[in-house]
């Protein structure tokens, strides 16, 4: 489960939103450290954090996590990382990296999530020479700490390069490293293969063929030791195309990520139409991955005010996951 949006809602209420509707495990967002460091050192909101402050919010989250009894599963997202163009921003985000190894201990968590990068073109390349040195970078240095670190590299549907599943995978052989390896997610998945919100149908032009040769390959190619985690979500089908005019369109913005911002549901909820079951069932038993599964939401709706919010959210994660795991007992029987 992902907690959402932290400056809107309270973290030890969404803990115990967690913990009333049984869930043992939540992903961390950067930003929920964040904002708890500065409303433990009375930031504002445009005030940076120090390392230290930082360090101080992981304990409390930490402490706050082990009091209910939630493992975190990682921390996430080391955002806007590989194929950078300019090497001096890369440093940076190196010298940012070895805090992040310091805030995972913290947490007790021994994974973290790399996106595709979204930068446009002029900012990075898909040099996959390039990028794959980056990445490997990053991942012998998590190879030094103790314990190990991992990192899940996650396609997102909108990435500038890495937008499918495929191309994650590609990355994960190259780089060829036992720390590193993938994120599936439901979303990401089918909303690039499958699914088109600036299209009148909200489809792909050959959606239903291509989505069945992607999970089939998916069956076939990928090692399911290199799955660390998956995430299953669906999304809204948009009554209107998501394109100028539309009530998310955001011009600067890749129409998938206005999409994703705005509009994912948990699985099995009404106006959801991604292939959701059949990409879980190629990722379980098609590959026989039996490990951590997370509900990550992004919703217009987690902006809203009051506590009820995080319990809906909750409560609305809990009925997709014993959807879920019915739709997983049948398929034993199959």
């Amino acid at each position: 489960m992902s907690l959402g949006r932290a400056w809107i809602h309270k973290l030890p209420h969404k803990l115990d939103c967690a913990v009333a509707n049984n869930f043992h495990g939540i992903e961390v967002f950067y930003e929920d450290l964040e904002y708890l460091a500065r409303e433990e050192s009375n930031l504002a909101a445009s005030e940076t954090p120090s390392p230290t402050s930082l360090l101080h919010a992981a304990h409390t989250f930490r402490q706050l996590c082990d009091e209910r009894k939630i493992e975190i599963i990682g921390l996430q997202p080391f955002m806007h990382y590989e194929g950078l163009l300019d090497r001096a921003e890369h440093a940076k985000r190196i010298e940012k990296l070895k805090l992040w190894f310091q805030l995972a201990k913290v947490l007790g968590t021994d994974t973290i999530q790399i996106p595709g990068n979204f930068l446009p073109k002029s900012e990075i390349t898909g040099d996959i020479n390039m990028v794959v040195n980056d990445l490997q970078e990053v991942v012998d240095m998590g190879a030094q700490e103790s314990p190990v670190i991992k990192f899940a590299f996650e396609n997102l549907c909108w990435s500038t390069y890495f937008d499918t599943w495929e191309k994650a995978y590609e990355l994960v052989e190259e780089v060829d490293r036992p720390n590193f390896g993938m994120c599936l997610d439901t979303f990401n998945i089918a909303g690039r293969v499958y699914a088109d919100p600036a299209a009148a149908d909200g489809k792909t032009l050959n959606a239903d063929a291509d989505m069945k040769k992607s999970l089939d390959e998916l069956v076939k190619r990928v090692d399911v030791k290199k799955v660390f985690y998956i995430q299953v979500v669906d999304a809204e089908k948009m009554g209107e195309p998501l394109i100028e005019g539309h009530a998310f369109y955001v011009k600067e913005q890749p129409a998938r990520m206005s999409w994703s911002r705005n509009a994912r549901l948990f699985a099995g909820e009404e106006g959801g139409y991604l292939p959701v079951m059949d990409v879980t069932r190629a990722i379980v038993e098609g590959l026989g991955y039996y490990d951590w599964i997370s509900m990550e939401l992004f919703s217009r709706t987690m902006s809203e005010s009051g506590e009820q919010v995080p319990a809906d959210h909750a409560r609305r994660a809990a009925e997709a996951w014993r959807l879920i795991k019915r739709e997983i007992e049948s398929w034993k029987g199959t």
